[in-house]
């Protein structure tokens, strides 16, 4: 069955600002009761995680079928979040909307280089290390900085804060809404996937 996660992230956070809008979450998040302060060994890959809360429910759907099993991570630096083993298949330009297919790497021809994925993967690989790394759009010609792209298929997003939460039933529109609100009117992303 595997384990699965749901992540809100928000994409305009920056350095200096994730971990105060991360506290301001946390603090919402507990006052809710939808996670508990205390800190556990509780989500996948993380040490230490906040678990379910006595009214856990108020962030999920009315039709769920089972109780969290497990908890929430925060992550409060530079990280990519993917839906797992699955790629998106095209980049979409925030600037013009036009997408750019991306390659499956697996089928790239060893002695072409510069496939659309293998410019996508450097990109990202750099805005991980140094916080910034940008694509040019085939369509507009636009230097767009990774983080700025969206994905169709599979979902992706970059950025310095996310809130991970690990085998909870499906999240409502409502909820996330409302955590964004906290987030000083920031753009966010919704990525889900199984392990």
């Amino acid at each position: 069955m595997g384990d699965r996660f749901q992540v809100i992230v928000d994409l305009d956070a920056g350095e200096a600002d994730a971990g105060r809008l991360a506290g301001r979450a946390v603090e919402w998040l507990v006052g809710e009761g939808v996670v508990l302060a205390e800190r556990t060994r509780c989500v996948l890959g993380q040490p230490l995680g906040h678990p379910p809360g006595p009214h856990w429910e108020r962030a999920v759907t009315d039709d769920w079928d089972f109780a969290p099993t497990d908890g929430l991570a925060v992550h409060t630096r530079r990280t990519g979040f993917t839906s797992g083993a699955d790629l998106p298949g095209a980049a979409l330009c925030p600037h013009c909307a036009a997408p750019t297919p991306l390659d499956d790497p697996d089928d790239s021809d060893d002695s072409d280089d510069d496939t659309a994925w293998q410019r996508f993967s450097t990109a990202m690989r750099t805005w991980h290390d140094t916080g910034a790394a940008s694509v040019d759009c085939p369509a507009c010609a636009t230097a767009v900085p990774v983080q700025d792209w969206t994905w169709d298929e599979a979902p992706v997003a970059l950025g310095h804060l996310g809130f991970e939460f690990w085998n909870w039933p499906d999240l409502t529109d409502d909820f996330h809404a409302r955590l964004t609100a906290l987030l000083d009117g920031h753009r966010t992303a919704y990525v889900w996937g199984k392990y």
